[in-house]
């Protein structure tokens, strides 16, 4: 059988953009496949700019935990495209996913997709195809034109913070990205809506108003907060004492808050809700690596992992190192081209002693190590370069023995830092 790695590769090629936001190629392809997202178990709806991945992997534990077989949908993928479709509880095997491929392949038949859509069509297969309780759906991009906006009647929704991303895309002002994330909003269906900027929540509201939707709005309806060691989340049926989440950093504490809101909306309780914030499991998220060739060169330095890459993912990296205990940090950074690299960097630039620049191996939106480094010192940090994660790693624990590294920025550069540190 012909390998998932070689379909994927054909699929990339069915469409001249990596992103051209529509739904017209979905219902065609849906159509051709039966409409597989209309036998899919119930779904929980997430957009958001920040937190989306964090509060699905939350919401699942939770769900997990009380017996519940759970489908899961993210995107972008870290080391294999399997991780992007779980299948109640596992990710879909190599021959499940090369056939589920071929079949939306065949389906679709030569005509313009993107490989996103043609790959979200082939989740929604395998999704119909497998006894389930519930479906986790994050969105790729947006949420309005997004490939997973399909789903017409949602168990519930979810829109975790947003903020500004993706401008190119989803408009230039806080109010008009939002607008593109509250279009999974659906008719009478709840949402769970995290704290959000004023001129961002008056969108989602007016939105929600126009289409009877019952909003549990963060600070309003609901609260999480950390108190000593413990997450306090509170709402109208009453309060829960919880460990902090084990996904480090302040602002998992709101991503916590959304996923308890989502299981609470849902009917489940303090037992969920525990599991949410003490079994989610969460790659690339300021993950510590234990292992691997990257911790034997790392020597006596803590090494740690982070794919935030816009500035509320940088303002989050940065409130998560000033709680750590003190040590010199130190970062390695790569960043795409479609990014406001200063934006992230400027959060960082307070609680980093220095940053060394490297290219993304292998993706054509990359910045240069010479350009990323550029924009680190914009900013006031002092930057260098490196010809790649491993030699950055060996000088960094040469000069500075003992400190914290942190590889971070974007995503891919995370998927590859995971490959290759196996």
């Amino acid at each position: 059988m012909i390998s998932s790695d070689a379909i994927l590769a054909r699929l990339m090629q069915l469409h001249p953009k990596v992103i051209d936001l529509s739904l017209d190629r979905m219902h065609r392809i849906l159509g051709a496949l039966g409409n597989p997202e209309r036998r899919i178990p119930p779904a929980i709806h997430i957009a958001g700019t920040n937190g989306k991945g964090s509060t699905q992997a939350m919401i699942r534990a939770g769900l997990e935990s009380a017996g519940k077989r759970v489908h899961a949908y993210t995107s972008p993928h870290l080391a294999q495209f399997h991780e992007r479709i779980r299948l109640a509880g596992s990710l879909i095997s190599e021959a499940d996913l090369a056939a589920t491929l071929e079949e939306c392949e065949a389906a679709n038949g030569g005509e313009p997709i993107t490989f996103f859509e043609i790959t979200t069509a082939a989740a929604f297969l395998a999704f119909s195809r497998v006894p389930a309780d519930y479906t986790l759906l994050e969105v790729g991009l947006g949420g309005r034109l997004d490939a997973t906006n399909v789903i017409e009647n949602p168990a519930l929704t979810v829109i975790t913070p947003v903020s500004i991303d993706h401008t190119q895309y989803l408009g230039e002002t806080l109010a008009d990205i939002t607008g593109e994330k509250a279009g999974i909003l659906k008719r009478r269906v709840p949402c769970i809506v995290a704290p959000q900027d004023p001129a961002a929540r008056e969108v989602i509201e007016q939105k929600a108003e126009r289409l009877s939707a019952p909003l549990r709005i963060g600070r309003q309806d609901w609260e999480s907060r950390r108190e000593g060691t413990s997450l306090i989340y509170q709402d109208d049926h009453g309060l829960m004492d919880l460990p902090l989440p084990n996904l480090p950093g302040p602002h998992q504490i709101v991503n916590a808050g959304t996923a308890i809101a989502a299981l609470r909306e849902l009917g489940f309780g303090r037992i969920e809700a525990r599991a949410a914030v003490t079994e989610a499991e969460w790659p690339a998220r300021m993950q510590r690596l234990q292992y691997g060739p990257l911790i034997e060169a790392a020597g006596s330095c803590e090494l740690w992992l982070d794919g935030g890459h816009n500035p509320a993912g940088g303002e989050a990296v940065a409130a998560t190192l000033a709680a750590m205990s003190r040590k010199p940090t130190h970062l390695i950074c790569g960043m795409l081209n479609t990014k406001d690299v200063a934006g992230y960097m400027r959060p960082l630039a307070g609680v980093a002693q220095s940053l060394t620049a490297v290219t993304i191996p292998g993706e054509p939106n990359t910045l240069s190590a010479e350009e990323t480094a550029a924009a680190a010192a914009s900013v006031g940090l002092s930057a260098a370069t490196a010809a790649d994660t491993l030699t950055a790693v060996q000088r960094l624990a040469a000069d500075q023995p003992g400190a914290r590294i942190l590889i971070c920025g974007s995503l891919y550069l995370a998927g590859q830092v995971l490959r290759e540190n196996g």
